[in-house]
This record gives C-alpha cells, sequence and structure tokens, in this order.
C-alpha cells in the first residue's frame, strides 16, 4: 500500500478503510450497550434510582477522561499522522474491553470504563482523515457514510450484545474486546496513511494539546466558534440516550435487553437511510445550513414524542422523525472543515473532540440525575420522560445558534 494519500483528490480505497475501521469499533460498542446499565444495576442490588445515578457517574468520568484526551491525540495526529493514532486507540480499546469483562466489583468495572476514554481517538482522526483525503464539496456526503458506518455499527452491535447479554452478561465484552483487536490487526496491514510528512505540522503544540488551549484554538476562527456551540448543545442533548434509555425503557415499558437490542437496531436502520439516501441529496438540494437546521428541527421534534410516549409503540413513532437528525452532524461538519486548512484539521477536529467531551461530563450527569429525580418516590411530578424534554430544549436552543451564525461561507 502506498505510504500516503494524495490530499488533492478524494481515494475511494481510502473511505473504504476508514469506513470499516469505524464500523468495528462502533460495534465494538455497540454490543455492551444493552448490558452495561444491567450490569451496574446488578452490581447495586437491582435498584433503577441508584443504577441510574451510577451510570451518570460512568459517563461523567468516561467523557472527562475524553476531554482532556482527545485534544492531545488530535495534535499527535497533525504530527506523526492519523494511522498511528488510529492503531494505538484500537489496541488500547480491545484491552480495555478484557479488563471489563473480568471485572467483579463496581470499583473496577468504574475503572476499567475510565481507561477506555484515554483510548477512544479513532472517532476524531477518523473526520481528520476524511478531511484529508476528500474535497470541501463532497465532504457532508463522506461524513454521511461516516455516519452510516454508526448507524450499521449500532443495528448489528446491540443485536449481537443483546443476544449475546441473555446468554451471559460478560460475553459482549470479551466479543467487543475481540472486534476491536481484529480492527487492530486490519489498520496494521492494510490502512494507509492520510497526511503525507510535508503537510504535517512541524512540532507537537502543547499549547493546542491540552484541552483549554485547544478550544482556545476555535475562537481564532470565528466561523467555526458558533457551529462548534451547535455541536456542544447538539452532543450534549444525545447524551440523554447512553444515559438514560436501557434503564428508561426497562422502567417504563418493561423492556430487557432483547427487547432494547431491536429497538437500537431499528434506530440504527434509520440512520443508515438518512446518512447513505438522503444527506448527499438534502445537501446538494437545500444546501449545508438548510440541512443542518432541518436535522435539528427533527430532533427537537423526536424527543418531544419521547418524552410523552407511555408506551413503546408510541415510543417508536418518534424513531424516524428523530432519525432526520442525522442530517446536522455531517452538514455541521462539513461547514467546519471548510474554514480551516488541512495543516490543523486534527486539532481542530480534537478541539471539537474535547466539547463532545465536555458534553459527556455534564450529559450523563444531569440527564441521569433527572431521570431518578422524576421516578423517586418522593418526586413532585412523575415525570419519567423528562430527560428526552430536557435534550429537546437543548436541541432547540442548538437550532437557534445555527440560524443565527451558520451560513455557507467559502472555503478558507
Amino acid at each position: 500500500m502506498p505510504a500516503s494519500i494524495p490530499v488533492q483528490a478524494p481515494r475511494r480505497a481510502a473511505m473504504i478503510f476508514i469506513f470499516i475501521t469505524v464500523l468495528i469499533d462502533v460495534l465494538s460498542f455497540g454490543v455492551v450497550i444493552p448490558v452495561l446499565p444491567e450490569l451496574v444495576r446488578q452490581f447495586t442490588g437491582g435498584d433503577y434510582s441508584e443504577a441510574a445515578r451510577w451510570i451518570g457517574w460512568f459517563g461523567f468520568l468516561f467523557a472527562g477522561i475524553q476531554f482532556f484526551c482527545s485534544p492531545i491525540q488530535g495534535a499527535l495526529s497533525d504530527r506523526y499522522g492519523r494511522r498511528v493514532v488510529i492503531l494505538l486507540s484500537c489496541f488500547g480499546l480491545g484491552v480495555d474491553f478484557v479488563l471489563m469483562a473480568v471485572a467483579h466489583t463496581l470499583p473496577l468495572l468504574l475503572l476499567a470504563r475510565v481507561f477506555s476514554g484515554v483510548f477512544s481517538a479513532s472517532f476524531s482522526t477518523a473526520n481528520a482523515y476524511i478531511a484529508d483525503v476528500t474535497p470541501p464539496e463532497k465532504r457532508a456526503q463522506a461524513y454521511g457514510m461516516l455516519g452510516a458506518a454508526f448507524g450499521i455499527g449500532f443495528v448489528a452491535g446491540p443485536l449481537v450484545g443483546g443476544w449475546l447479554g441473555g446468554i451471559g452478561l460478560r460475553w459482549p465484552f470479551w466479543f467487543a474486546a475481540a472486534l476491536s483487536l481484529t480492527n487492530f490487526l486490519y489498520g496494521w496491514f492494510v490502512l494507509p496513511e492520510s497526511l503525507p510528512p510535508e503537510r504535517r505540522s512541524a512540532r507537537f503544540d502543547w499549547s493546542h494539546a491540552n484541552p483549554f488551549g485547544a478550544l482556545k484554538l476555535l475562537r481564532s476562527y470565528p466561523a467555526v466558534f458558533g457551529l462548534a456551540a451547535v455541536v456542544f448543545l447538539a452532543n450534549l442533548a444525545h447524551y440523554v440516550y447512553p444515559s438514560i434509555f436501557v434503564l428508561f425503557a426497562g422502567y417504563l415499558y418493561g423492556w430487557g435487553p432483547v427487547q432494547v437490542s431491536w429497538v437500537l437496531a431499528l434506530v440504527g436502520v434509520c440512520s443508515i437511510v438518512v446518512n447513505v439516501a438522503l444527506v448527499g441529496r438534502i445537501v446538494a438540494r437545500l444546501g449545508e445550513r438548510r440541512a443542518l437546521l432541518l436535522g435539528l428541527g427533527c430532533g427537537v421534534a423526536g424527543f418531544v414524542i419521547y418524552g410523552f410516549a407511555e408506551s413503546g409503540r408510541m415510543f417508536l413513532i418518534g424513531v424516524p422523525i428523530s432519525a432526520l437528525w442525522a442530517l446536522a452532524a455531517p452538514s455541521a461538519q462539513a461547514l467546519i472543515t471548510r474554514q480551516v486548512g488541512v495543516e490543523v484539521q486534527g486539532r481542530v477536529q480534537g478541539a471539537l473532540m474535547s466539547l463532545i467531551s465536555l458534553a459527556g461530563i455534564l450529559g450523563p450527569l444531569v440527564f441521569a440525575n433527572v431521570f431518578a429525580w422524576f421516578i423517586a418516590a418522593d418526586a413532585p411530578l412523575h415525570l419519567p420522560g423528562a430527560p428526552w424534554l430536557l435534550a429537546g430544549a437543548l436541541l432547540a436552543c442548538a437550532w437557534m445558534v445555527a440560524w443565527w451564525r451558520a451560513a455557507d461561507r467559502p472555503t478558507a
């Protein structure tokens, strides 16, 4: 394989490589989604409210580690190339899933989850990889394909995880470890480098590698800064899913790992359809700004339906509506990548991942505690769907910021 890929033209083979890399990573995460909250609930004696609080701390610490590590990984990829960062991430995640599989106390399980935050770098580096190999006018469609990898992973992953979890709650973790280590071997032999040495940063800059310096970097690009606020609010809202969905569905609808996995599979199928069949067409027709606004608006509508859904059937009505939210992420990414040069794409993507991690620090604690509070015996109002309504309000704020700050601008 060639040592590097020319930046001037997209390389279909490189896109396939990065698509499969992200797909395997998402599969490895997806298989543990139906079982991790249930495993935590077993450690807490079966109490839903207490388990929700612990899941909040799991998400808080995971995102806190990512907040500090993501800009470091982005700066490393600008200096040393994307390939080595992706490989280290895959290997580290494989080892971490092994630790989670053998953890037999809640603190050890929590510690293993924290380590996974250190190595979860392949997603932000994949975004920079795509910016390396794709021209600006094609990036929204390329990020849509990356979204399709997420969708496929979240279709197959939870289904496999639900099936394996029915056999034993530890089995999905072993399967995830095997996937991540397989991904490491795959990348070692076939993943090409996308950033040739002559286009890399001259040195590793700690001022941009620390999260606060990385966020300061975003402020130096005014057009990016407004879109970064949209990314933050949208991701803060998105954290309602991993924070409360499994416990919410078990509490209100009586769904177990199998039912949860099928619903997550439906969400993934809808996401695939939007990312593969609609993103390119809608962005071409409406432009990136209006596609972003449409996606955020559909996300608001979906969350409102979830919040008031008193039955599983009503909840399912909101799934295809909420799936159109998938228009927003590739549109925002495409708008952002137009504003910066290739030599800082990794740092900018790392800074955005820091924002996402910052959202992850706040989101799990907020949504899990809101859910625990509104289902507690002494709650002033019994409203299990309150976290979904809060997420919808956050997306509405993101829509207003996008309407005000996002614009289809010429490439930097």
